[in-house]
């Protein structure tokens, strides 16, 4: 089908490539793809969402994606969240879009907010909105530079370790280490303890030993994290801030990056250069693990 007929799209709008997006039962062109102004993602931020890799036209550890979405749904108390609809939707997504997927690193996103509603924090018993969606083109930086920020992330707080669309603090910390040079944030706890960043979890080497902050310590249970635990290995442990700066390897994890290669923490160089040993085995076995892994 043309653009007018929501399939393969190929054409660009105000610099970003136009996309088939999926929203509520069906795909539409990307001009179409609106939800209410009274939507409560759009008013207070009640959602939650999810980016999954697409390799090679493949969704990546989507099943691993879904049950951390129905946990955060079921954290912040919205219902109607059926993992097999998302499923379906994102393999009807992907095929819409398939003449704009680049072969790797592609990401799809998945919202899922409470729906139309009051203009204020209340909710009311309307319809969810689900809407699905996908970025062309997102080739990670062989490697990258932090910066640490004032703020701290919440470590007891409602949302801890929920993936919501809440992320006004994510915007203004990745806005200053943009301002800086840097592609990521990394956050403390309210106990001065190193967290995560705006959008990933973070990892360190300390005499040879990998090592990243417990989910105590407030950071998403992120599933690339979890993979490299699994695939390679590493400890989790409670790790002051400053360790950022002491460690002999830092590297960032997600779905956007993989593992990523810190070479810088607020402008000053991370010891030992990057990537270093233990990160270039971490991301040789995540990346191995990858071509392993089927996921329908």
């Amino acid at each position: 089908m043309d653009r007018d007929g929501a399939r393969g799209v190929s054409t660009v709008v105000d610099g970003l490539t136009a996309t088939t997006f999926w929203v509520n039962g069906r795909l539409v062109p990307d001009a179409e793809a609106t939800t209410s102004a009274r939507d409560h993602g759009f008013v207070v931020g009640d959602g939650v969402f999810e980016a999954v890799k697409v390799d090679r036209g493949r969704l990546f550890a989507l099943t691993r994606h879904l049950e951390r979405m129905g946990r955060s749904a079921a954290g912040i108390g919205l219902r109607g969240f059926d993992p097999e609809v998302v499923r379906r939707a994102a393999h009807e997504v992907l095929e819409a879009n398939a003449a704009v997927l680049t072969g790797a690193y592609d990401l799809l996103r998945i919202t899922f907010t409470a729906g139309p509603g009051l203009l204020g924090s209340g909710r009311v018993d309307s319809p969810p909105t689900l809407v699905l969606g996908v970025t062309p083109g997102h080739d990670p930086d062989p490697e990258t530079a932090v910066v640490t920020v004032p703020y701290r992330r919440n470590d007891v707080g409602a949302l801890t370790g929920l993936k919501t669309t809440s992320y006004g603090e994510n915007v203004l910390a990745l806005a200053q280490a943009h301002a800086a040079g840097a592609s990521e944030a990394v956050f403390a706890n309210t106990r001065g303890m190193l967290c995560e960043g705006t959008g990933t979890n973070v990892f360190v080497v300390r005499d040879g030993e990998l090592l990243t902050p417990p989910l105590s310590s407030g950071c998403l249970a992120g599933v690339t994290r979890a993979l490299v635990l699994e695939w390679y290995g590493g400890r989790e442990a409670d790790l002051p801030y400053d360790a950022l700066t002491t460690a002999d390897e830092v590297f960032l994890t997600s779905s956007g990056r993989d593992v990523q290669p810190v070479v810088a923490v607020d402008g000053a160089p991370v010891a030992d250069g990057a990537p270093g040993p233990v990160t270039r085995a971490a991301a040789e076995a995540f990346a191995a693990g990858q071509r392993r892994h089927v996921d329908p």
